[in-house]
């Protein structure tokens, strides 16, 4: 996947759990869950709506390395097939 097409899944995907979020405006070393204001649940959503868009698993253990935007971003570069 291009980096475009990553850009795009996430913003897709944060779109379907939070529509009313400004990705414009979150600063991307912020925390998602403070800068969209989600629940621990959602964020599980968001999480599924990019692996459907991407292919793009996340296990669990490895949530605590995506917490700002542009750490999922990253994330999903380096395991994006």
């Amino acid at each position: 996947m291009t980096t475009t097409q990553i850009d795009d899944a996430v913003r897709h995907a944060i779109g379907a759990i939070a529509p009313e979020a400004d990705l414009s405006t979150i600063d991307p070393d912020e925390r998602l869950r403070d800068a969209l204001d989600i629940d621990s649940l959602d964020f599980v959503r968001l999480l599924e709506q990019l692996q459907n868009l991407t292919g793009v698993t996340v296990p669990e253990s490895d949530y605590a390395k995506i917490a700002t935007l542009r750490e999922l971003t990253t994330y999903v570069e380096a395991h994006a097939g």
